[in-house]
């Protein structure tokens, strides 16, 4: 029986749509009009060059960018930079239509609920606080806490042993098949892939390996299967 349900957060609570591109572009335009002697162009591309570098969770992408371009940290673009980004990211964070009355669902039929999300956690816990959602969680893990991130089985087991649950007892719904769906099941959980649809590598997977998952295209899905 189950009794605990874990959530990924991007893609899997909210919708992210490309919101992280446009809130970069819309920082780095604000930086070119304060004095950043780049293309719009350039200096995007100069950006995700450094993003792939230093890895998405790193939070002084800026202060590297404007050490490349004019050889010392610029504070001023930087701060300019960061304040626009915040305010384009988290004026477009919109939660997926049924994912509060999903919630609200599990809550009143008696389940425990947890995140298990890759990421910092302070800007996971930002995302969940901004989103309204934080008060529905009975535990949040992070890779920056378990030291490792999805689909490793350690921060599985870390979020489990953290809600007091055993396998057998948990399922992991997340919108990514290889750090969710696989991670989830390799430490022994069920799980719920949401996904619009499946790709062909995923169907020779769950056919080869004969996977018991449910699959579902809207979160809102889960009060008709739990």
């Amino acid at each position: 029986m189950i009794k605990a349900v874990f959530f990924d957060i991007d893609d899997t609570l909210y919708d992210t749509s490309g919101f992280a591109k446009l809130a970069r572009k819309a920082a780095l335009n604000a930086m070119i009009d304060a004095g950043l002697p780049l293309s719009n162009d350039d200096a995007y591309i100069l950006l995700r060059e450094i993003i792939k570098e230093k890895g998405s969770n790193y939070d002084k992408h800026l202060n590297v960018l404007t050490k490349r371009v004019f050889g010392e940290e610029n504070p001023l673009l930087i701060a300019i930079g960061m304040i626009t980004y915040h305010n384009v990211k988290f004026a477009l964070l919109r939660l997926f239509p049924d994912t509060m009355s999903t919630l609200i669902h599990l809550k009143a039929q008696g389940y425990r609920l947890g995140v298990i999300s890759n990421g910092l956690t302070i800007k996971q816990y930002e995302k969940l606080v901004r989103l309204g959602l934080h008060h529905f969680f009975d535990s949040v893990v992070t890779s920056q806490e378990a030291g490792v991130e999805k689909p490793d089985i350690a921060i599985f087991e870390l979020a489990m042993d953290r809600m007091g649950c055993k396998a057998e007892n948990s399922v992991m719904i997340g919108n990514s098949f290889s750090d969710d769906i696989q991670g989830a099941i390799n430490a022994g959980m069920s799980a719920v892939y949401l996904t619009q649809e499946l790709k062909e590598s995923e169907k020779k997977y769950i056919k080869k390996s004969s996977i018991k998952m449910d699959i579902i295209s809207d979160i809102g899905k889960i009060k008709d299967i739990m």
